[in-house]
């Protein structure tokens, strides 16, 4: 992933971005090979031969991509970067020669519209415009093109040494031509800024390069103006190759919003946990009744779920799905990762005119009329609203730490919260617990046990110690482990409303090892931890799910919830990060 903190793209390991969506993460596409074939839109550098060795690799503190081909006449290196945003986005591409000489190729098919739209393309020396309605992409290079096939093509040789640079810049075709960045000195910058940015990280620990990874994965992952962070760069990348379980990720998650803010507070970023808490606070103003689990980048509440018919998906995987239903679902869960984002930040409410600790008093007070009735959970089945024992444990937190909050810096009705806190508290214990299985299980009464369960000694709901969280731990090893990792749920036993499987979801085995790390099992949780680490790909990213038959990723990517889950793994084995001290009840 290459990206310009406001829309992200995906390079192949063969020199092809086959992924951009502009201006921003949840624009249309206008490479989508990704999701189809490069009929639907690509842009490929590579050598003209037989490629004998590949080896790619990001730039030390940085999200610069080098990508180095070896041929039998030399070798050269691609460097593929977005720069800091400025009134264009570009996407920046320099060819340098290593050794040898070297003859390569590029290739360019823009459509628009996901794939769908042929451009009406012009050239003049140098430069080509691709334009359909209102978008237009512009190209620069001193590689002589010609078109082919409705594709755009350019042969050209790099000697040791030299360097050949391409630009391609995506505008309004209302507007004029933008202004084409020198490709060296944009280099410069982006070296500069990413670099500037990685130095602020205050993680000390033996996991030192994932997590500076992971944090500027992050990073590129937010959207700048707003400071929103989006769940994933893509749409419709499969959960197991050939079903349907494929959704849209380009957009903000609430429950994303606790665990993001500790990591980013954590590892020194307080500027982007102030605009992530100031996209929460514009997101969810209004009435607490209509709070949503999903947002836009900008805090869009309208994000209808349509498909893309003319896409055949990923490795045939259909329907590709553009937006996301889940945003009409009630998911009892977010209230609890709300209130505790908005209890552990820095104040950001004084240029948005909202207060925090009112928007929290009111959140909570709805909760307390809510928190009784079924919900879709944390996994947003479509197989009806249950009473998911994860949803009610966030439930609780939410009075926890509104309580907390409340008490040390305002006035609420903390004691009707705490009533409440004390009434989910004995039902989770009652009705969400199974002695005969010795764990928490999915739903009340259910005899299915969930991952999400992991949770409940991770935010404090019990302490670590207690003999029904090493329980649920241990009934989830025996029971939801799949080839060394940790399923959601059992797909073939919950009714989802959902056809076909799935893979492992990471963020499950991050939770896990955290979770064992805080049972007093830490040789098992760096062992796993460390054998997670192994299922990055060759630059350190992670997508949502990992299939441990076919050894490959699946899911959306790059996938925020599962860097997010890995920071928190290696903050804690780091000793750097405890759970919230649960609260002393008398007879539970």
């Amino acid at each position: 992933m290459i990206g310009d903190c406001e829309t992200a793209a995906l390079v192949s390991r063969e020199g092809s971005i086959d992924w951009l969506c502009w201006p921003t993460f949840s624009s249309a596409a206008c490479f989508a090979a990704l999701l189809g074939t490069r009929d639907h839109g690509f842009w490929q550098i590579a050598p003209v031969g037989k490629v004998k060795a590949l080896r790619r690799q990001y730039e030390a503190h940085t999200l610069v991509v080098e990508t180095t081909f070896e041929t039998k006449e030399g070798e050269v290196c691609l460097i593929d970067f977005m720069p800091p945003r400025g009134r264009h986005s570009h996407v920046v591409r320099i060819v340098r020669g290593v050794r040898g000489r070297v003859a390569m190729q590029m290739d360019l098919a823009i459509r628009f519209d996901y794939g769908r739209t042929i451009p009406w393309v012009t050239s003049t020396d140098h430069e080509l415009r691709a334009i359909a309605g209102e978008d237009m992409v512009t190209l620069r290079t001193k590689v002589p093109l010609r078109g082919e096939g409705m594709t755009t093509r350019g042969k050209f040789t790099v000697r040791k040494g030299e360097m050949v640079s391409f630009t391609l810049t995506g505008s309004s075709s209302l507007d004029k031509a933008p202004q084409e960045p020198e490709a060296e000195k944009a280099l410069a910058r982006t070296q500069r800024f990413w670099k500037q940015w990685s130095g602020k990280n205050k993680y000390r620990g033996p996991y030192a390069e994932a997590v500076e990874r992971s944090l500027i994965t992050l990073k590129a992952m937010t959207y700048r103006p707003s400071g929103g962070i989006v769940a994933a760069a893509t749409t419709s990348l499969p959960e197991r190759i050939g079903g349907s379980r494929n959704w849209d990720y380009r957009y903000c998650w609430l429950r994303d919003t606790a665990f993001t803010l500790l990591i980013l507070m954590q590892a020194g970023y307080v500027e982007e946990a102030v605009e992530w808490r100031k996209w929460l606070l514009r997101a969810v103003a209004g009435a607490p009744d209509q709070v949503q689990t999903i947002y836009g980048i900008s805090g869009e509440r309208q994000l209808v779920e349509w498909e893309a018919s003319w896409l055949p998906g990923y490795e045939g995987s259909r329907p590709v799905r553009i937006g996301n239903a889940a945003v009409d679902q009630f998911q009892l869960d977010v209230f609890g990762e709300v209130s505790a984002a908005l209890s552990r930040t820095p104040k950001a409410e004084d240029e948005i005119r909202v207060s925090a600790g009112s928007l929290q008093s009111a959140l909570v007070n709805r909760l307390c009329q809510v928190w009784p009735e079924p919900d879709e959970g944390i996994w947003e089945t479509r197989g009806g609203a249950k009473h998911f024992t994860h949803s009610k444990v966030m439930a609780w937190v939410a009075l926890d730490r509104a309580i907390k909050h409340h008490e040390q810096y305002g006035s609420g009705d903390v004691k009707r919260w705490k009533k409440n806190r004390e009434m989910i508290r004995r039902e989770i214990c009652k009705k969400g617990f199974d002695k005969k299985l010795n764990s928490f299980v999915q739903s009340y009464g259910s005899k299915q046990l969930d991952a999400s369960c992991l949770l409940i000694g991770l935010v404090g709901f019990l302490p670590p110690d207690d003999p029904r969280v090493i329980g649920t731990v241990e009934a989830i090893e025996k029971r939801l482990m799949k080839g060394g990792l940790v399923e959601r749920y059992d797909t073939k036993k919950t009714k989802d409303g959902l056809s076909g499987g799935e893979g492992t979801f990471l963020a499950c085995s991050f939770w896990f090892v955290t979770s064992l790390w805080l049972i007093g099992r830490r040789a098992d949780a760096k062992a796993m931890f460390e054998r997670l680490l192994a299922l990055r790909n060759d630059v350190g990213l992670l997508s949502e799910e990992y299939d441990p038959v076919a050894k490959r990723m699946g899911g959306n990517f790059p996938q925020a919830l599962s860097h997010i889950a890995l920071l928190h793994s290696a903050f804690a084995l780091s000793g750097l990060w405890k759970p919230e001290p649960p609260v002393k009840t008398k007879g539970l």
